[in-house]
């Protein structure tokens, strides 16, 4: 059964389970108290605000994507899919991304790619579903994030293992790699976990200062 992580209330009862299950993170939230839930526009509005994002300055991401949402109304797969790559391009959407944005709704309008199924899917399948598109990458996490999938697991995010390696007294920062079996007793709660772990981030950060090699 796959959990969803839809309002505060959600993310805050799971992760009170998780401290039930696993006592090492009682710690962890009392240093970062109860995270707030990361959450984008629901469907293929928010996964796009995601793709807009990448690699980009806050702000610049900001600047593109207020640009691209105010030009298109509705702002949806089929407007995307119907617009010329050239207006898209001057909204300030690179090749790639406009490559990505498109096949995405290409996919959805064509019913290959479901995102009602996919948010209901197991978090490992999901995330083979979305590499296999082009323009997707291990961001992946992220846009189940944004379909309020709560088994989401940010493996490769660099401040979530930091502040696993410093919340469990690790001797190096744990690889993308070893953060499968880390975070397998926290399944299917581990978009629960992520939140919990970004969080510590920020208040280890703030308490000692910027870490050495965080982002």
């Amino acid at each position: 059964m796959t959990i969803h992580l839809e309002t505060q209330s959600d993310l805050e009862e799971a992760v009170l389970a998780l401290i039930k299950r696993d006592p090492r993170l009682k710690p962890v939230l009392e240093i970062a108290g109860m995270p707030a839930l990361r959450r984008r526009e629901p469907g293929f509005a928010g996964l796009a605000h995601i793709v807009c994002g990448q690699q980009l300055s806050t702000a610049s991401a900001a600047a593109i994507w207020g640009r691209l949402s105010a030009a298109f109304d509705p702002f949806d797969h089929d407007a995307v899919r119907r617009a010329r790559t050239d207006r898209l391009g001057r909204l300030g959407l690179s090749a790639a991304k406009i490559k990505t944005l498109k096949h995405l709704a290409r996919e959805i309008a064509s019913e290959r790619l479901n995102l009602d199924v996919l948010a209901e899917e197991d978090a490992d399948a999901a995330h083979h579903t979305l590499i296999a598109l082009p323009g997707i990458g291990p961001w992946t996490a992220d846009l189940l994030f944004c379909l309020g999938h709560g088994d989401a697991w940010p493996a490769g995010d660099l401040a979530v293992q930091e502040s696993i390696r410093i919340g469990l007294g690790l001797k190096a920062r744990p690889t993308e790699k070893q953060m499968a079996p880390i975070a397998e007793p926290w399944r299917p709660l581990r978009g629960a976990a992520a939140h919990l772990w970004w969080g510590y981030y920020r208040a280890v950060r703030k308490r000692e200062g910027v870490l050495a090699g965080s982002t």
